[in-house]
């Protein structure tokens, strides 16, 4: 088996950066509003990108933009219309402690709206075909020590649903909440979350999809001052998923981890997209994705934006993706992305890696006794363990990796 390798880094340091001056370089000549842009499409930077409240600002894509050229867009065509939830498509049940499950919100019913303004097709009409939005709202100072917990269920392959889904974590609260996605359907789900001052929130969204389903999604989240936001994408099943995962800061010494998981077997689709807006000063901001491919088809895409604004002064944020190819017939589309507009920072990089199994991590096992099937288990197990570990939920952590190991056994690896 080969497999091409590819490796791309870089790193920024205060407290200069060649070829920046101290106010930092235009990057983008014209400038508009970066979450209300009313219409107005921008296309030299993703920051600039259209957002609307507004379907008709939407055309429904051909494939051939920027934001949709590794999606395959005609067999989501469903997920692209103007289109009603299916009546009972979609089971929802929410375990929390009494009290934290909130009146749905209607449209322009705040807080709803005040931070997920719709980036593409899919959230907008997600948005515009869900009536009530769950909200879930964690007290202030609360402290859980168990995770809340939405559990969606798709009831048929093929059938429309759409979801909007508030989270908002109270002044100093410590809490997760986990999203688990199963059964089929094509499904558009919008998540909108607020980190408020002090607080600590982990967002795990687990998309353990059956092979026929179509997942679109657009996850939106405000950091207030001090507070610290850990968001977590894994997705093993669905024929086509694909999550977009945003963060934008409203106070200094706010901090933003966005963390994936993803494992595509043949055919399958799995398209995951960041962006982290450095829109306040002192800042810190860290992206990791992790994924493995097998069997003919598979793809998996991770497009990773980080944006640092003028007056982001002492930034400090890193991104990057490992791709663990496993066989032949995969394809894997990485791209970071990283604009700068201030040198005045503590630091700013990115690294994206695609390739196959270190030959040397596979000789260590075999050379003590270790048969090379097994050996291959262990490394790949070792290389996603890195992510899994973080959700920091024994009962998840233990359901997950016997998903790796399901998806492992059925390629044979």
């Amino acid at each position: 088996m080969t497999a091409e390798v590819t490796t791309e880094k870089a790193r920024i340091g205060a407290p200069s950066i060649a070829g920046f001056t101290e106010e930092g370089e235009q990057l983008v000549a014209a400038k508009v509003d970066r979450h209300h842009s009313h219409g107005v499409q921008v296309m030299s930077s993703r920051a600039e990108r259209l957002t609307s409240h507004d379907v008709a600002d939407f055309a429904i894509p051909n494939g051939r933009e920027e934001e949709w050229r590794f999606t395959p867009v005609r067999e989501i065509a469903n997920l692209l219309s103007d289109t009603a939830t299916d009546g009972d498509v979609l089971s929802l049940s929410v375990e929390a402690p009494d009290g934290f499950v909130k009146p749905a919100l209607r449209a322009g019913e705040a807080p709803r709206g005040a931070t997920l303004v719709p980036a593409d097709r899919a959230a907008v009409v997600a948005s515009a075909n869900t009536e009530e939005a769950l909200h879930v709202q964690i007290p202030a100072e609360a402290e859980l020590q168990e995770p809340v917990r939405v559990l969606v269920k798709g009831n048929g392959a093929g059938r429309r649903s759409n979801s909007h889904y508030v989270i908002e974590a109270g002044e100093n609260s410590r809490a997760v909440v986990i999203l688990e996605h199963e059964g089929a359907a094509d499904h558009n789900g919008n998540v909108e979350v607020f980190v408020r001052e002090g607080a600590q929130l982990t967002v795990v969204s687990v998309q353990l999809w059956e092979d026929d389903a179509k997942h679109l999604a657009q996850h939106d989240a405000e950091v207030a001052k001090d507070a610290v936001y850990k968001h977590i994408a894994v997705s093993l099943g669905g024929k086509i998923v694909r999550l977009n995962s945003n963060v934008r800061f409203s106070g200094e010494g706010a901090e933003a981890e966005l963390l994936g998981l993803y494992f595509a077997d043949a055919g399958q689709h799995l398209e995951h997209r960041s962006f982290v807006d450095h829109n306040v000063a002192n800042c810190k901001s860290n992206v990791l994705y992790k994924g493995a491919l097998q069997g003919k088809g598979a793809h998996t895409v991770w497009v990773g934006d980080v944006l640092i604004q003028k007056q982001a002064e002492g930034t400090d944020s890193y991104e990057k993706n490992q791709n663990l190819v496993l066989t032949d017939g995969c394809r894997a589309d990485s791209v970071p992305n990283l604009e700068i507009e201030t040198g005045l920072i503590e630091g700013a990089g990115h690294a994206s890696a695609t390739g196959r199994f270190d030959d040397e991590h596979l000789f260590y096992l075999m050379a003590r006794g270790i048969p090379e099937d097994v050996a291959r288990r262990l490394v790949v197990r070792g290389f996603l363990n890195e992510i899994i570990q973080q959700i920091k939920v024994p009962a998840l952590e233990a359901r997950l990796t016997e998903a790796v190991e399901r998806e492992l056994t059925a390629g044979n690896n």
